[in-house]
């Protein structure tokens, strides 16, 4: 069963905050239902935003706006985001994973994990700024 404690996010806490300082990133880090370990994005001078319109836009075209916030699937970072974007959220997602482990069996519908990740850039009502 997935289960993230206070204690534990006190310990990756430092360097995913120095992690996300040396790439001009502000972010919090949070735990949310004591499973999953969250990384808020807010600003910083990389534009994810229009990095992911643009990777998906050279996959097929599409016709909608560039998004003001992302969640981001942690499985497919690394395809869908390029150059410094990719480099940081991959980079991150190491951070965040130390020590985390995945023993699932989708086959037979059975998912057993440390502990979930999930990185949000900005949100619904305070969108992604870039500085």
């Amino acid at each position: 069963m997935a289960y993230m404690s206070q204690d534990h996010k006190k310990e990756l806490a430092p360097a995913i905050r120095d992690w996300c300082k040396s790439h001009g990133v502000k972010a919090s880090v949070a735990v949310r239902n004591h499973s999953s370990l969250v990384v808020n994005i807010k600003s910083g001078s990389l534009d994810f935003c229009q990095n992911y319109f643009d990777t998906a836009s050279a996959k097929r075209p599409i016709t909608a706006q560039v998004p003001t916030h992302i969640q981001v699937n942690t499985y497919w970072a690394h395809e869908h985001f390029t150059g410094e974007c990719r480099d940081f959220l991959v980079g991150l997602l190491e951070l965040m994973n130390i020590g985390n482990f995945d023993k699932s069996d989708v086959q037979s519908d059975y998912f057993h994990v440390g502990w979930y990740v999930d990185v949000n850039i900005g949100s619904y009502n305070n969108h992604y700024e870039v500085a």
